[in-house]
């Protein structure tokens, strides 16, 4: 007597996948890059300080990293953590308390302007990921 069919490819159940989240992460990533350099230089100062600044821990995309949680997450979307989050982060850096990576130092290095710009990136980000 047989048994039941083994499903050999659990990766496809409920018709997504793996490879179907890297190809919407590629063209969520390629749109961000069009939108950095279609939208002007909010946008392009925005990156250009979170890849200075933040990216080292937070991913170059806000995706994450072995030492810092993604910012393209529902945890970090305006009705979670609200702008002035941001601010109170960069300025007094900030206890563990979704994730596992260890508290944020504060970034002394950062002004209150700058940080403006980064939360500017870190939101359209956001959105041309859906987070909103």
């Amino acid at each position: 007597m047989k048994g039941p069919k083994k499903n050999i490819n659990r990766n496809k159940s409920k018709g997504f996948n793996f490879g179907t989240l890297v190809f919407l992460s590629g063209m969520a990533l390629f749109a961000v890059e069009g939108m950095v350099m279609a939208q002007g230089n909010r946008l392009q100062v925005g990156k250009k300080l979170f890849d200075q600044n933040c990216a080292v821990c937070h991913g170059k995309y806000g995706q994450g990293s072995k030492t810092g949680p993604p910012m393209v997450h529902k945890f970090y979307r305006p009705g979670h953590h609200g702008d002035e989050a941001f601010f109170r982060a960069a300025k007094n850096g900030v206890k563990s308390h979704h994730w596992g990576f260890g508290d944020m130092p504060p970034q002394p290095q950062v002004t209150e302007e700058q940080v403006k710009d980064i939360v500017y990136f870190v939101r359209v980000l956001q959105k041309s990921f859906g987070i909103n």
